[in-house]
């Protein structure tokens, strides 16, 4: 039996690509004129363009794999669309100092169909995206992005794309909380609607013009079990519940990066394993796939499509060189990755080889060293403060000589362990390019400032990292707010640090642009840091220890 829009039935599980790889099939003699489709997806690429030191992932590997899925399905009569969840951008020092441009390249050489776009594809100035959109020679789609001024699509909304006799509709869509997250340097100018709303309008326009065999979102919203998306925006369930049923096929998703892989309806699994079985969501009669993160899995959708009745034949996550923790053995000899190692393609690799050797010749030369670990890593830093947190933010205090500094847990992406510290590292944790500015306020309006950001919850990247300025909550209001040690003054002015991102209201901080004590430096956040460690080297963490 096929898996249809009304009806799941599994029949057996069996692996038909590689040995370690789960797939689900269902069994049935298709009749003459049925239509076969693949769809083959990646999302949250984050500038993995390159293997890892273990050598997990990477394109080079990737395309391999590509053409052999490509190859089994043109000798099963099926045809073949390549989709991504988005953010390419943002991750990894070698891809973020080069704009992405061996990743949007090395996609469009992959031969990607299309691709949602991304929050982080707003990172950095929209001229960089515009030089994406070259390099790149498929569509990035989003239909929920709005240009306030025109009022119109401020991208390419929607594709539709023929492959063989199946005509394949795509609407692109994008999280609201870029809104909040993105940069407001780039992104004021844009309005990013309700996602349910811009897909019905968009499948209309779509049908007005052309009778689509399958309809698919290509989105960067997320998957939440069971619509439970907490302080995020609603994502891909609360999309598939909003259609009316049968208006939406698939969903092939990004941005909570993870495996969506259910237990039973409306309960994920928790613990996934590279080559373990994998059901995908289904709500509402959507199937909502995702492929957790950079490039470590493509996700293989098989469908058959009866008289526009769409059906899902098999589905699976297919890892990309991932270490084998099983200690799975192959004829006694011990594998290093589940499934067995995909040869990484040589004309991609020999393609990427001069970007990697390009970033490695920049950022691998030490600057400095630490005696213990910066504790960045998102689990704790968006919730206490932290060593890394208070030292980032004395670095950009001492650089525009203010009395404190603060800045968000979002703007810091990793830790750092003792030793020597390069370059690449320091990249890792800002990868953003933030310039440092710096406001001079009255104590009695700095007050209120303090007492708005220190509120913000834990588990957020607006959870605020504080040096130099102390103070307590109690049952939830602000008190003893202290600078230097001595308590605020209300008419003394004070200066204190902060990036542009939070100052223009990044994660929902208050607006300080117009403020007449507002000045921006052309200091990175990066360079900042860079040169705090070199000069106060070797760096004693303790120090930075919060109290």
């Amino acid at each position: 039996m096929l898996i249809s829009r009304t009806r799941f039935v599994v029949i057996a599980a069996t692996c038909l690509f590689l040995s370690g790889c789960a797939d689900s099939v269902f069994v049935k003699a298709p009749p003459a004129d049925v239509k076969k489709l693949v769809i083959l997806h990646t999302n949250d690429h984050h500038g993995r363009f390159w293997h890892n030191e273990q050598g997990e992932y990477g394109m080079a590997a990737r395309k391999t794999l590509l053409d052999k899925l490509r190859a089994q399905a043109k000798a099963q009569g099926q045809e073949v669309i390549l989709l991504s969840g988005g953010d390419i951008n943002t991750g990894v020092p070698e891809s973020d100092m080069q704009m992405a441009e061996p990743d949007f390249k090395g996609m469009s050489l992959l031969g990607y169909d299309a691709m949602a776009i991304g929050n982080h594809e707003f990172d950095n100035p929209l001229s960089v995206l515009e030089k994406q959109h070259e390099w790149a020679n498929f569509p990035l789609l989003s239909a929920n992005i709005i240009d306030k001024t025109t009022g119109q699509y401020a991208y390419q909304a929607t594709s539709v794309i023929q492959k063989g006799n199946i005509s394949i509709a795509l609407v692109g869509l994008t999280t609201t909380d870029t809104e909040v997250i993105g940069n407001p340097e780039y992104i004021s100018h844009l309005a990013f609607t309700n996602p349910v709303a811009a897909t019905k309008k968009a499948l209309a326009e779509i049908r007005a013009a052309a009778t689509p065999d399958i309809t698919i979102a290509v989105t960067h919203m997320g998957h939440f079990t069971d619509a439970k998306h907490g302080i995020n925006a609603p994502g891909d369930v609360t999309l598939a519940r909003g259609m009316a049923q049968g208006e939406l096929d698939v969903i092939i998703g990004g941005h909570s990066q993870e495996p969506v892989c259910m237990a039973q309806e409306n309960q994920a699994l928790t613990d996934y394993q590279p080559g373990d079985n994998c059901t995908p969501d289904k709500q509402n009669g959507t199937w909502i796939m995702q492929a957790h993160e950079w490039g470590k899995y493509v996700g293989k959708a098989e469908f058959e499509i009866i008289n526009q009745e769409v059906n899902l034949v098999s589905y699976q996550l297919i890892p990309v060189n991932l270490i084998n923790n099983k200690h799975k053995q192959t004829d006694g000899v011990q594998e290093k990755f589940v499934g067995g190692e995909l040869e990484k393609d040589a004309d991609i690799y020999q393609f990427l080889l001069p970007y990697q050797q390009k970033g490695e010749g920049k950022i691998l030369k030490p600057v400095g060293s630490i005696n213990g670990r910066l504790e960045g890593d998102r689990s704790i830093v968006r919730f206490q403060q932290t060593n890394l947190g208070r030292l980032i933010a004395a670095a950009q205090m001492a650089k525009v000589n203010a009395d404190f500094g603060i800045i968000s847990s979002g703007g810091i992406r990793n830790s750092i362990d003792a030793g020597e510290v390069n370059y690449k590292q320091i990249l890792s944790v800002h990868p953003f390019k933030n310039r440092i500015v710096y406001v001079d306020m009255l104590g009695k309006e700095l007050e209120q400032y303090l007492t708005t950001i220190a509120k913000y919850p834990p588990d957020s990247g607006a959870y605020t990292q504080f040096y130099g300025v102390s103070l307590q909550s109690v049952n939830g209001q602000i008190k003893d707010i202290r600078i230097q040690g001595q308590p605020i003054a209300a008419n003394k002015q004070y200066r204190f640090s902060i990036n542009s991102y939070n100052a223009a209201g990044g994660d929902g901080y208050p607006k300080l642009l117009e403020h007449p004590g507002y000045v921006a430096t052309h200091y990175i956040d990066a360079e900042v840091l860079k040169e705090f460690i070199s000069n106060n080297s070797p760096i004693d963490v303790t120090q930075y220890e919060p109290k």
